[in-house]
């Protein structure tokens, strides 16, 4: 589950991509037009900024404003520059991986097969659908179906398990897609 945190800080990244490129909108805009409470705002958009998602100017004109396009943010990498590591295991986590304490034995860990394939099918859906496919109504799901060459560069690690994420997401019995 995601947290609020995250919740408002998709909502806020989803006003800031609406606008038009490199417009800044201050904070007071983006709380009114995202629907989210000013002072949760205040802490999300400096966190986004320390994690070089968002940028401030100051001054009259000044505000938050996308660093990258919303084509090059991936909802995977916001979630976790936002709630840190996704991997429902740390042994399976490719961001932050560190063996589980109490698992002998991870090639034949049942706890980590039984996850291994439905965390590739989330990876592949979460980092292959960026925070433009998101705005355009486009779901994980459509954009997993997608030729490969529409697929964003950034989800080309994704798509080595793409025949696994689909196959686990249809509910197929598939083996470990490389932990």
């Amino acid at each position: 589950m995601i947290s609020q945190k995250a919740k408002y800080a998709f909502k806020a990244l989803f006003h800031l991509a609406e606008q038009p490129e490199n417009a800044s909108l201050q904070i007071e805009e983006i709380a009114v037009g995202a629907g989210v409470p000013r002072k949760f705002l205040e802490h999300i958009l400096l966190d986004l900024k320390h994690k070089g998602i968002v940028a401030s100017r100051r001054g009259r004109t000044g505000g938050y404003t996308l660093i990258k396009r919303p084509q090059d943010l991936t909802i995977g990498n916001i979630l976790r520059a936002v709630d840190g590591p996704i991997a429902p295991l740390p042994c399976i986590s490719r961001t932050a991986y560190r063996r589980c304490s109490d698992c002998s034995d991870e090639k034949t860990c049942a706890v980590r097969r039984l996850f291994a394939d439905t965390y590739a099918a989330q990876l592949l859906l979460l980092d292959g659908t960026t925070l433009h496919d998101a705005i355009r109504g486009r779901t994980p799901t459509e954009v997993v179906k997608m030729p490969l060459a529409a697929l964003a560069p950034h989800a080309t690690a994704a798509v080595e398990t793409r025949e696994v994420a689909l196959a686990a997401a249809a509910g197929e019995a598939v083996s470990a897609a490389g932990g």
